[in-house]
């Protein structure tokens, strides 16, 4: 009994985060096309933080920096953004993955 009300919530659970995730992608993709600079900026220096935290994931298994301890990919250590190493003419830019 006690299992089938556990199950019964976890589904609730799922199905509330799916449809909030799903909402909020929306949403998101709607701000980065009214506000495309600022996204991109606000999302570097999260992806940043993520990366100077030990936070990102550095493989599928979920391994973080501080799982092994810090480390830097070999194209960061320089301290260049990597947006401002791919396309920086913006010549392939295609929508920000948003619904038309």
């Amino acid at each position: 009994m006690n299992l089938d009300k556990r199950e019964q919530m976890a589904r609730k659970r799922a199905v509330w985060l799916r449809n909030y995730q799903r909402a909020r992608g929306r949403a998101l993709t709607r701000l980065a096309q009214q506000y495309p600079d600022q996204f991109k900026e606000i999302l570097e220096e999260e992806r940043l933080s993520d990366e100077a935290n030990g936070k990102a994931w550095l493989d599928i298994s979920g391994t973080t920096a501080t799982d092994v301890g810090f480390y830097l990919p070999p194209h960061r250590q320089d301290g260049t953004y990597r947006s401002g190493q791919t396309n920086g003419d913006k010549q392939n830019e295609g929508n920000v993955g948003g619904e038309a």
